[in-house]
């Protein structure tokens, strides 16, 4: 079958044939429909990120896949079904099977799990893959197309939920919100939050110029456009509003300090990018004290689980067709693999599309 590995030996991505995998027990196979690239599949390609699975010179890659299942090697699952997979996986000694028993693998800390296509587990950038049965979460056959959204979006469900969870203790009610990062996870969890959890006034943070894509989908959803170049995090209380959320996918450090400065009082940021190591000075008494008098609060997330992707999943079928449309600039077919991994400025989100429903 085909597959798009990285070799230990090389710096970018590979097209080459590896057997087809045999599920088994409690295992099913899938025939991949297709495979969304995001942010890490780019850190993993330039050695900043991942794992080679032990005693493997590759690795396939790709973690937001979605498929068919084509043997239900006697799982609940049936044949025609069309599923999403999640991500982490167990390591072989088990030394975090305590969460995945309890379904929650995306709090199990760093080292107890493998996760597919990034840390020491091939992931789905392949015509097939096997997976457990209960990690296979079934997607509408209307939502095929877009199916590889649902990983992205389950990370901005988990973030969100958490974040509410956060202010669950006292009558808080969300009217405001900023999304740090205009990328394709930003732009998706803009998407939710004005169309499915219904945010009335929503704002966007990114460097881009005018005319851009980004900008345009940001309008479109009748959200504010905020550049970061004019008007940095900290101004934005005092050039717009202070927020109730803030929503950080950008990975750049210093938006998780200065996301405080931009919530209102009882405001909560959901932090979600992965910074690389970088010290720089904060006034780290002056954070203190507005997160303790103003009753602020500080989530981080990563990784999702299965009820997550359930939710995901009904958060998609409720979004508008153009937003898929105007997110995924490119579908390209396995034999022009390279053009998925090609960015320019009108580029938000790609996939490689090895098969159709």
């Amino acid at each position: 079958m085909d597959a798009i590995v990285l070799h230990r030996d090389h710096d970018g991505p590979r097209r080459t044939t590896l057997p087809r995998p045999e599920p088994s027990t409690g295992e099913a196979l899938v025939r991949t429909l297709r495979v969304g690239i995001d942010g890490t599949d780019y850190e993993v390609l330039n050695g900043g990120h991942g794992e080679f699975p032990e005693g493997q010179d590759h690795l396939v890659l790709g973690h937001e896949a979605v498929g068919v299942v084509v043997d239900a090697n006697g799982t609940e699952l049936t044949e025609g079904d069309v599923v999403a997979p999640t991500v982490r996986r167990p390591t072989p000694d088990g030394s975090g099977r305590e969460y995945f028993e309890r379904g929650e693998a995306d709090m199990a800390p760093a080292g107890t799990y493998h996760e597919r296509g990034i840390v020491g587990a091939d992931g789905f950038m392949a015509e097939f893959f096997t997976s457990p049965a209960r990690d296979l979460v079934r997607v509408p056959d209307r939502l095929a197309e877009y199916g590889f959204l649902v990983e992205p979006a389950s990370i901005s469900e988990k973030a969100l939920e958490h974040a509410f969870a956060s202010r669950s203790a006292f009558d808080w009610s969300l009217d405001s919100a900023l999304v740090l990062g205009n990328g394709a996870l930003g732009l998706l969890t803009l998407g939710m939050l004005v169309e499915s959890v219904g945010v009335e006034r929503a704002y966007c943070l990114g460097r881009r110029d005018r005319p851009d894509p980004t900008i345009d989908v940001v309008e479109e959803l009748g959200a504010t456009y905020v550049d970061s170049r004019t008007t940095p995090v900290p101004q934005i209380p005092r050039r717009y509003e202070p927020m109730d959320l803030v929503y950080e996918a950008t990975g750049y450090a210093r938006h998780g300090f200065e996301t405080v400065e931009a919530l209102a009082p009882s405001g909560v940021g959901a932090l979600v990018g992965v910074p690389s190591p970088w010290e720089f000075e904060v006034d780290g008494g002056a954070l203190h004290r507005d997160l303790v008098l103003s009753n602020k609060a500080l989530v981080g997330t990563v990784n999702s689980n299965v009820s997550h992707f359930q939710g995901a999943i009904e958060t998609l079928d409720a979004l508008p067709d153009w937003l898929f449309d105007a997110i995924v600039t490119d579908v390209v077919p396995v034999d022009d693999f390279e053009r998925a991994f090609t960015e320019d400025e009108s580029t938000i989100k790609t996939a490689i599309e090895f098969s159709d429903t």
